[in-house]
């Protein structure tokens, strides 16, 4: 069938990236709207794995140990996303809302946990009139549980409202651009935050993080305003028993591959998040890197996964199976961390620049090709969209978060053992620590593969071309 648009209006969706993201149940402008409440969790994750972070324990002399908890809670919590998203699927009402209501409380709570939040920090100092014990602790505890309690209900609400909405050939599409808007909003509140506490007191700290709770509710209320039709339920409908969890996660899981998908997005999460905290330190203790050298590793990194964001734009428009793009993205994140290894005994600066780069691009391209298998996986029976996307989020974010901290467990114990020298001479030297994880990565990576490889034989059987049609550089 003949194009017949007008040229000017192919060359726009050619050229400018998302411009062929909106469909006829989804407009762009709709979309775009819809698209702020990832703006406003990639605030709050600035937030609380960044900038309070940072703050805890420099300005305000908060034991690691007691932050590392605090950022934990959100992590702990991530697996409820599931529950959260079948609650949503199911949920009933007067007008027929399903996704919106969720959209509502999410913003509530992450209002609410980033408003106290600062109060909370704030009585680490022993400022206070009452001497309370516990109450700084007890106090930051409730905030950071209920900013990620609300962060993980809106984004996964969020997620299920666009996939309900666009249609299967747009679906793809609306990933990419859902999931660079989240990085649009950590990067530009991460400048924003940063700047305005740069003169640290207590007042900046309290204006900028209730500031924050403030912007979080007005682009929530922007994101949902008219997103969600109202479908009006009969009385009999609303009381019908709703279905239990446990049956739609059996229905869900019943066809195999949501279960495999849960496993691979997992285990490569974890491998190519066990360095987070650990490539800087590498570079300056070993390599001899100063700090405004390994600064450049993050903008590396965030390049390549810019590239594999392209990559996956050109692929996914060819028709490439997003199972087996996960697959490219596994085995580049192997050369990227045998690169990374190889770097110390090669005394070579610009091998460990080019793995932090490839390290980027294949994380790009698994993410992306996760998330789209998610999004786009066909849902029967009791499980709904809703249930599919906490599952995908639930176990990427509480995998993100423990990588970090095993990393940063093997590497200290491992470096401890070899100072003392309890793995012989052979294994003395500071860089063992860091090989060690580095090693665990690239096996983690290997059974990923191995995990994902029934997915890929399973959608080839059935393979169809899915138009992902970023123009050509998603950023």
């Amino acid at each position: 069938m003949k194009d017949e648009r007008h040229p000017l209006t192919k060359f726009t969706e050619k050229m400018l990236p998302f411009a062929d993201a909106g469909s006829v149940g989804l407009p762009m402008w709709q979309l775009l709207r819809l698209a702020l409440f990832q703006i406003s969790v990639g605030m709050a994750g600035v937030l609380l794995l960044g900038t309070l972070n940072r703050v805890m324990i420099v300005e305000l002399s908060v034991p690691a140990m007691i932050v590392a908890t605090f950022i934990a809670i959100p992590v702990l919590i991530a697996p409820f996303r599931a529950l959260l998203g079948f609650r949503s699927d199911t949920h009933r009402s007067a007008i027929g809302w399903k996704r919106v209501p969720y959209l509502w409380f999410g913003t509530l709570w992450q209002f609410g946990g980033l408003a106290i939040m600062p109060m909370g920090l704030v009585l680490f100092t022993g400022t206070q009139a009452m001497d309370a014990p516990f109450a700084a602790e007890v106090g930051a505890g409730l905030a950071f549980l209920l900013t990620g309690l609300g962060m993980h209900m809106t984004q996964t609400a969020g997620l299920a409202l666009a996939a309900d909405r666009a249609t299967e050939e747009a679906r793809p599409r609306v990933v990419a651009l859902l999931y660079v808007m989240f990085l649009v909003g950590m990067l530009i509140s991460s400048i924003i935050i940063g700047l305005l506490l740069r003169d640290f007191s207590e007042l900046r700290l309290i204006q900028v993080v209730q500031g924050a709770a403030v912007v979080t509710v007005l682009l929530n209320l922007v994101a949902l305003w008219k997103q969600e039709k109202m479908a009006p339920m009969t009385r009999e409908e609303r009381a019908a028993p709703r279905p239990l969890f446990r049956d739609a996660w059996n229905d869900f899981t019943s066809g195999g591959d949501a279960g495999r998908l849960l496993v691979v997005v997992f285990m490569g999460t974890m491998a190519f998040n066990m360095q987070d905290v650990l490539l800087e330190p590498y570079g300056g203790e070993i390599l001899g890197l100063s700090v405004s050298s390994t600064t450049l590793l993050t903008a590396m990194w965030a390049i390549g996964a810019l590239g594999g964001f392209a990559l996956a734009a050109r692929w996914l428009a060819q028709g490439i199976d997003p199972y087996r793009m996960a697959a490219r993205g596994i085995l580049i994140g192997v050369c990227a961390f045998t690169m990374v290894i190889f770097a110390d005994p090669l005394d070579s600066i610009p091998l460990f620049f080019a793995g932090a780069f490839a390290i980027g691009f294949g994380s790009g391209l698994f993410s992306v090709a996760t998330l789209t298998a998610a999004m786009t996986m066909p849902t029967a029976g009791l499980a709904g969209r809703g249930l599919a996307l906490g599952a995908w989020g639930g176990a990427q974010a509480t995998a993100a978060g423990l990588s970090i901290v095993i990393g940063g467990v093997i590497r200290d114990t491992v470096s401890n053992l070899s100072a003392s020298g309890a793995l012989g001479d052979a294994l003395s030297d500071p860089a063992v620590g860091y090989s060690v994880v580095y090693h665990i990565e690239v096996y983690l990576l290997f059974f990923t593969l191995i995990a994902l490889g029934p997915l890929v034989r399973v959608r080839a059987m059935g393979t169809r071309k899915a138009k992902f049609g970023l123009a050509d550089f998603p950023t």
